[in-house]
């Protein structure tokens, strides 16, 4: 039978407005974890979307050298497969609540360095992004750039899985998601729609009753960053 070990967010922060140079930047932590984000706007989109009168959103994400116990080599030339995969996630997420054709022929570059990781850092990086993203939007709001906010709704990410004794847990730090036997990692909107689900089985396979529990504890948890996320867009 399934129990609720952690059913919140582990303790939430979010510094915004703390690079000078860019149109928007935060740090978030959860918990241990902490990211650093900027947003960084250009009067150009990529060739594939030139004379198509919209704008794009992207995404760079890489772990700093010190972000764990072992130290991991910077990714100079070749970025690995983990942080591409992370990186297309992040820059699909944002993109899922944001009307291109309203941002103009524009670009804006989410780049997230964790500094640490504890857990959970796509789904913070995605979190914090949103944020970065919607202070640069007011800066371009701010400046006459545009008329209008191209950002639909809110965007936010949290981890749950299921540990070895049945309990689920929400916002999994690196302990209890290396141990688990089922984890996702869950993108969600504000008016509860999915943008992304990446769930799985690390041992043995999950039942739709796990499946909908998890789902279920991540809703909730996300109404609780939302709520964050408010607060220091204001």
């Amino acid at each position: 039978m399934l129990t609720i070990k952690r059913a919140k967010p582990r303790d939430i922060h979010f510094e915004g407005d703390i690079n000078p140079y860019t149109h928007g930047s935060v740090i978030v932590s959860f918990g241990n974890t902490k990211v650093h984000i900027t947003a960084t706007v250009e009067e150009s989109v990529p060739l594939f979307l030139k004379d198509k009168k919209q704008g794009w959103v992207t995404a760079e994400y890489s772990m700093l050298p010190g972000a764990t116990n072992t130290r991991s080599k910077r990714e100079r030339t070749v970025i690995s497969g983990r942080s591409q995969e992370i990186q297309r996630l992040i820059g699909r997420s944002l993109r899922s609540v944001v009307d291109l054709k309203a941002l103009g022929e524009r670009s804006i570059t989410i780049d997230c360095d964790v500094l640490v990781a504890d857990g959970g850092t796509r789904t913070a990086s995605i979190t914090g992004g949103f944020v970065a993203l919607s202070l640069a939007i007011k800066k371009l709001l701010k400046d006459g750039m545009i008329q209008n906010n191209p950002i639909k709704e809110s965007l936010a990410a949290i981890s749950v899985g299921i540990n070895k004794e049945n309990e689920i847990i929400a916002d999994l730090n690196y302990a209890e998601d290396s141990s688990c036997k089922t984890d996702m990692n869950i993108v969600m909107t504000s008016s509860g729609k999915f943008v992304e689900i990446q769930g799985t089985a690390e041992d043995g396979a999950f039942s739709r009753e796990e499946n909908n529990s998890m789902l279920d504890c991540a809703w909730n948890a996300i109404q609780i960053i939302l709520e964050k996320q408010n607060q220091v867009l204001k």
